[in-house]
């Protein structure tokens, strides 16, 4: 019997889109730590669908081919997700993704629902927040926290 959903995949899995994806795929590899899987390139050297996982999680990429409608974040004016991150040690993670090359766009800082995080952008557009667990609070709380934060401005 085949598994609807495939062996070491979760129900949601990210694509990004974008230019030069095999450089993307070495940078992910010194920026997050990630393990190339698999990379499936057209005879002139684009990649048509790479996969990639960091920690238990796989996140699927190619290069841009506008004949299909996948388009990079520079071609669309701006990325319009970012993928989340969970790590054992934020500020290293993101200290480690800085020196392979990401652009720190939110430093880190302690967050009211919980977690450490920051947010970066990749050199080839993605943006990526990198969090840490931190506190375990109650939804009462982090409406609470979140109330109080507007309350203040």
């Amino acid at each position: 019997m085949v598994k609807a959903i495939p062996e070491g995949y979760h129900t949601a899995s990210p694509y990004l889109v974008l230019n030069h994806a095999a450089r993307a795929i070495e940078f992910y590899a010194q920026a997050f730590g990630a393990k190339e899987r698999r990379c499936l390139t057209t005879p002139d050297g684009k990649v048509m669908h790479a996969e990639i996982k960091i920690g238990d999680s796989v996140i699927m990429l190619s290069d841009e081919f506008p004949s299909h409608d996948a388009m990079a974040p520079d071609k669309l004016g701006g990325c319009a997700m970012f993928v989340v991150l969970y790590v054992e040690d934020v500020d290293a993670r993101i200290e480690q993704a800085v020196r392979a090359g990401a652009t720190i766009l939110r430093p880190v800082s302690d967050q009211f629902f919980g977690d450490r995080s920051g947010t970066l952008r990749d050199p080839f557009g993605h943006r990526w927040t990198l969090t840490t667990h931190i506190e375990d609070v109650s939804d009462v709380e982090v409406n609470r926290r979140f109330a109080q934060m507007f309350a203040t401005q």
